[in-house]
């Protein structure tokens, strides 16, 4: 692209390549302000929308009040198990902390959970810029930040008030590429490790593709010998920290040999495998068939004592009963194929990992004679081909795809983009370049949809409106007015309830508290006197639904004669007295009297 640009454009592109730091961060800082003045009236109105932002702060609120640093049950959830990592609180705790003195409690956790997700962003993009520039071209980062734009499902992850994990488990999962596509061995070895150790700090749902970086570094060393710097770095910096993650952040419940956070499950295998790899550096024979032989014996000792030591944990991470995975786990819509969710939904989160992987392997292409620099660029696109066919087992994998695919997107706009301008017509180098850029950073799609929209259906439309109403601060307000209790609502609902609230409530949609789920969802979707056993058990005050939103579908389409169902045709047990909360709320309350 650049030999072929006019002077003007080659004078710009020099320009990226010397100042791409600045650059990075000068599209960070827009984009922050961008959307915290497109988030204004939410973030003015508290509206954590998700139930597990509403947790976050909550972990936060627990610690800065006093809550052990190793105990991470949420204590106004029945005590609920909450498998989470303190790592992830401390940024959202130093900046209430910081701002505080100046705008109060309430501004601190507003300008808190506005600004934390903010911050991996900037590691996202340095992240990115890195894996082009050392794999593509030093000027061509632009174009995977103008793809990012595009990548719907990424950024909706470090959006204000998205104060869960996910968005610094995609920032680290960045950095982890940014380290495989290092030319510094060592240097790349050591950035690998360390940003491994800490995603499994902060918990396992990236870990498919930290072992695809395992086993890339593994293919390193079999390739050429020389690159037993890198493995070294590696296994050193992994090892190390995450021994040193599991000292300072494992909570009391992550102890033990549980098997969906850092535990002495993930610790063991992390220092067998790091043992082992520094045991072939150390051999690291000349011949690679001899290499390979020794990776794949090591490979087996470290599945072998997988299987041995923690059997239970060949199954599913959960470990959820098959009883809540029929009655909740099966419902939760992230966790279906991507082909499950409309064709609308489908284009939009296929579009940039498609021309990602055509990207990359253009990319491999154009690199073939290059054996040193034809690794790295495999083992970068490795982890985004695997999550993108992963979006075919489940939706959740689109923002790592997503993601992981801006480099090949860049690739693919930077290397083709070039041939157009071998046109004799302009009007060819014109419209070739405009949709080699339209296609390539993923925004075919978004127009497609603009040129072709869709109403909702009348269901859908409810739907949202209930859960946006029954999330809303101003509705809630009527809730909180009510004398301090216990209250048996919805597992989505109980989160958001105690953050706004000071009732108490029975859990929320995390896996360890299968009993709690269990009981929940039995009590709306069985009969009366089960309800009725049930909230007793948790000696609940009050009773509250909310009416056509998302829980309910399941409860009346699955459960048409159960309890909720009852409650919503006026059939209300003599045990239960109405709660007038106004016309206008979208809840109905109830209080236990018997």
């Amino acid at each position: 692209m650049g030999p072929q640009a006019d002077p003007i454009e080659a004078r710009l592109f020099q320009w990226l390549g010397r100042n791409w730091k600045a650059v990075t961060f000068g599209t960070w800082l827009a984009a922050a302000i961008v959307l915290v003045l497109l988030r204004w009236a939410d973030i003015h109105s508290f509206e954590l929308a998700d139930t597990d932002d509403n947790m976050r702060i909550m972990q936060v609120r627990a610690l800065l009040h006093g809550q052990a640093w190793f105990d991470l049950a949420q204590h106004r959830l029945a005590g609920s198990n909450i498998h989470w990592s303190r790592l992830v609180d401390l940024p959202i705790a130093g900046l209430i902390m910081v701002l505080k003195p100046f705008v109060g409690a309430a501004g601190a956790e507003q300008w808190a959970v506005a600004t934390a997700p903010l911050l991996p962003y900037l590691l996202l993009l340095f992240s990115t810029a890195l894996i082009v520039r050392r794999l593509l071209d030093p000027r061509a980062y632009a174009i995977a930040f103008l793809a990012l734009f595009f990548a719907s499902s990424t950024n909706s992850m470090f959006m204000p008030e998205r104060v869960d994990h996910h968005g610094w488990q995609l920032a680290l999962l960045a950095l982890v590429v940014a380290g495989l596509a290092d030319p510094k061995r060592r240097r790349g070895g050591v950035t690998l490790g360390i940003a491994t150790a800490l995603s499994l700090a902060i918990g396992l749902e990236m870990i498919i593709y930290l072992g695809v970086g395992a086993v890339a570094v593994a293919l390193f060393w079999i390739a050429d010998r020389e690159e037993r710097d890198r493995v070294s770095g590696y296994a050193l910096s992994l090892g190390g920290g995450t021994a040193l993650a599991y000292l300072v952040f494992a909570s009391y419940a992550n102890r033990g040999a549980v098997c969906d956070a850092l535990s002495e499950v993930w610790l063991t295998e992390a220092l067998v495998g790091c043992a082992v790899l520094l045991g072939l550096v150390w051999i690291s024979p000349r011949d690679w068939k001899a290499r390979l032989a020794l990776a794949a014996g090591a490979a087996l000792v470290v599945g072998v004592v997988y299987a041995l030591k923690f059997p239970h944990c060949l199954k599913r991470l959960e470990g959820v009963s098959p009883e809540v995975d029929r009655l909740w786990l099966s419902h939760v819509e992230e966790a279906r194929p991507v082909y499950k969710h409309g064709w609308q939904v489908a284009l939009l989160t296929l579009m940039l990992p498609a021309v990602g992987t055509l990207g990359w392997a253009l990319l491999a292409w154009k690199r073939r004679g290059d054996s040193e620099r034809l690794r790295r660029i495999l083992a970068a696109a490795a982890p985004g081909v695997v999550a993108s066919l992963l979006l075919f087992w489940q939706i959740r994998t689109a923002p790592a795809a997503q993601m992981l695919s801006l480099p090949g997107a860049a690739a693919l706009v930077w290397l083709l983009v070039p041939r157009t301008w071998g046109s004799r017509h302009a009007v060819a180098r014109v419209l070739g370049t405009c949709a080699i850029v339209i296609a390539g950073v993923g925004a075919a799609a978004p127009l497609a949809l603009a040129l072709m929209p869709t109403k909702p259906d009348a269901e859908s439309k409810s739907i949202d409106r209930a859960n946006g109403s029954c999330n809303a601060l101003s509705s809630l307000q009527a809730i909180a007015a009510q004398p301090k209790g216990v209250v048996f609502t919805f597992i989505d609902l109980a989160p958001r309830l105690i953050t706004v609230t000071n009732h108490d409530s029975i859990t929320g949609p995390y896996h360890r508290n299968g009993q709690q789920i269990a009981d929940v969802m039995n009590a709306f979707r069985g009969s009366e006197p089960q309800a009725h056993a049930l909230i007793a058990k948790y000696r609940s005050s009050y009773v509250l639904t909310c009416p056509d939103s998302s829980e309910t579908t399941i409860f009346m389409s699955e459960t048409p004669q159960g309890f909720y169902a009852q409650l919503e045709r006026g059939q209300v047990p003599a045990w239960l007295a109405p709660v007038d909360l106004g016309t206008d709320s979208p809840f109905k309350l109830w209080r236990v009297v018997g």
